[in-house]
């Protein structure tokens, strides 16, 4: 089964209301995937301070508020697992990106391998996924064809994420299988960045 629940992930208040609603209908929460994210293509100079917070704000905060709000049922229950929606992004310093949608990102994989050191002894893994250029109606509307073009010639498999492998990057995390692996950040990027 599936519910939708509207929440701004910005708002702490909101997420623990949020968090309330999906316990109700579905029960604990022992799978969180933070993907609320903003984008933001102004370089610093032209970052005004409400673009900054705004987009610190979702792509951030919003992946603290819920790990925070969860972590306890699922350090109880001596398992969880939290993945984090990074970007390419967060280890490139923004190179195609604005600079508070890079450094929100470079954030969130922080925040990520510092609760993988807190919660490990507490069978619960937090990993995150840096991916590069998926394909999402988003991304075909940021873009012009000749743009497009351009980005996939620097792309070294020739095309862009399709959904299902990024998916499928996000269930093998989430899975029993990857007990052992906690503080990672996984590159989805078809080798546009290679570290």
């Amino acid at each position: 089964p599936a519910v939708a629940i509207a929440c701004d992930v910005s708002d702490p208040g909101a997420v623990r209301e949020a968090h309330r609603k999906v316990e109700k209908s579905l029960g604990p929460v022992d799978i969180l995937v933070n993907a609320a994210s903003i984008g933001s293509i102004d370089k610093a100079e032209a970052t005004a301070d409400l673009e900054w917070r705004h987009v610190i704000s979702v792509n951030l905060d919003g992946a603290f508020h819920w790990s925070r709000e969860v972590l306890a049922g699922m350090k109880k229950r001596r398992w969880g697992r939290i993945v984090n929606v990074t970007s390419h992004a967060a280890k490139t310093g923004g190179a195609d990106t604005g600079t508070a949608y890079a450094t929100s990102k470079g954030a969130l994989a922080a925040l990520t391998i510092t609760l993988a050191r807190e919660v490990a002894i507490d069978g619960v893994t937090v990993n995150g996924i840096a991916p590069a250029y998926v394909k999402t109606p988003a991304l075909a509307e940021q873009m012009t064809e000749a743009q497009r073009r351009q980005l996939l010639a620097r792309i070294p498999v020739g095309r862009f994420c399709e959904p299902e492998e990024f998916a499928h990057a996000v269930r093998f995390l989430v899975s029993p299988l990857a007990g052992f692996v906690t503080g990672e950040i996984l590159d989805v990027n078809g080798g546009l960045h290679l570290d």
